[in-house]
């Protein structure tokens, strides 16, 4: 940054203005125009979180990243680039890497974290749809050590409606009042027969209710199984798996695979066994690059497919995982993430992509 704004971290920002119904999960507590596309961001991540909680070295879970870059972007459009409260914003690319996860340690205070945006508008722009995006530079106590991306494209109510193809606009079957045990991706939101939810503990979740994988009935697949009335996955009704949902799914399905070797998932499968990664210590998520392709429809189920899975066994303990979100047969979302052992950090996966259709952030 050229200059040193004043920022403040007092108290967040309103709600609406991240599109988050809960003020408790809302992280940002300023932002600053430095030029026309130049924008300063503060955040504080909390000490700890229902769901995205510090892993056991008290390093903060690197999806807090990702739900910053995606509010940055939201609040940006709605207070510096007039984009009007009711647009709904379609999620298209999701990216991030971070240098130094240990830099991400909690400490006796929250974290205070500043985000170095650059805004790029993206296509034709109309009154009904805008395409924008956002590249950030991650600062925790003045440190470099991270950066990371998102673009969307943000559409009036008719615009969302015809992308939709539902003339009701949006359902709320995202959350049930009342309701209990509801999961994305079953008809009727239930289960028929047992329902072969992996062990929390396998995904790196403290609770139960925050896993969302179940065991696939394929080698190398799993099933997409996020609770419709979870308080923070699904904070306000809406027509279609989230973004940061099937993000999720993509990072516990990784830590399954290069963290919980010699655990058992539930029920336990030899066809589901994790394979075992080099290096001694724990593993710990230092990239992550999603491209959304299609809308992930509530009701229909989601498979998670391992596509690759390179470096199990090298030497330098680094795992690539690719990884689709399937429905239908048809690719819905795509991520690859790198997985490293502590202290050790890795460059960026090549290739993103993006389309129109794809997730609300």
């Amino acid at each position: 940054m050229s200059r040193a704004p004043e920022l403040t971290f007092q108290q967040t920002i309103p709600r609406r203005l991240v599109h988050r119904a809960a003020v408790a999960e809302v992280f940002l507590t300023d932002a600053v125009a430095l030029e026309d596309d130049h924008f300063v961001v503060a955040a504080q991540w909390p000490r700890d979180h229902a769901l995205y909680h510090p892993d056991p070295a008290g390093r903060s879970d690197p999806l807090l990243f990702a739900e910053t870059i995606r509010q940055a972007l939201v609040y940006v459009a709605h207070r510096h680039c007039g984009v009007p409260l009711e647009h709904r914003f379609v999620g298209r690319n999701m990216h991030l890497v971070i240098d130094d996860p240990d830099a991400l340690r909690v400490g006796g205070e929250p974290l205070p974290v500043v985000l170095d945006v650059r805004w790029f508008g993206v296509g034709n722009d109309s009154p009904r749809r805008r395409g924008m995006r956002i590249e950030a530079e991650l600062r925790v106590a003045g440190v470099v050590c991270g950066r990371g991306g998102l673009s969307v494209v943000a559409v009036d109510e008719s615009y969302y409606r015809r992308l939709r193809r539902r003339p009701g606009g949006v359902s709320p079957t995202g959350r049930h009042s009342g309701a209990t045990g509801r999961l994305a991706g079953f008809p009727g939101g239930r289960v028929a027969g047992p329902p072969g939810r992996v062990a929390g503990s396998s995904v790196g979740r403290l609770r139960e209710k925050d896993c969302v994988l179940m065991t696939g009935e394929r080698p190398g697949e799993w099933l997409l199984a996020a609770d419709l009335d979870h308080a923070i996955l699904f904070d306000h009704p809406t027509d279609h798996v989230p973004l940061m949902v099937v993000l999720e799914g993509f990072r516990q399905l990784g830590h399954l695979l290069v963290n919980a070797a010699g655990t058992s998932p539930v029920p336990s499968s030899p066809t589901h066994s994790p394979a075992p990664s080099a290096g001694a210590g724990p593993h710990v998520l230092v990239s992550l690059d999603s491209a959304c392709r299609a809308w992930a429809e509530l009701d229909v189920p989601t498979r998670l497919v391992v596509r690759s899975d390179r470096g199990a066994g090298a030497r330098t303990g680094v795992r690539e995982l690719a990884v689709d979100a399937v429905q239908r047969d048809a690719v819905v979302m795509t991520s690859t993430m790198v997985w490293a052992p502590a202290r050790t950090s890795s460059p960026a996966p090549n290739g993103r992509s993006s389309a129109e259709s794809g997730s609300r952030p």
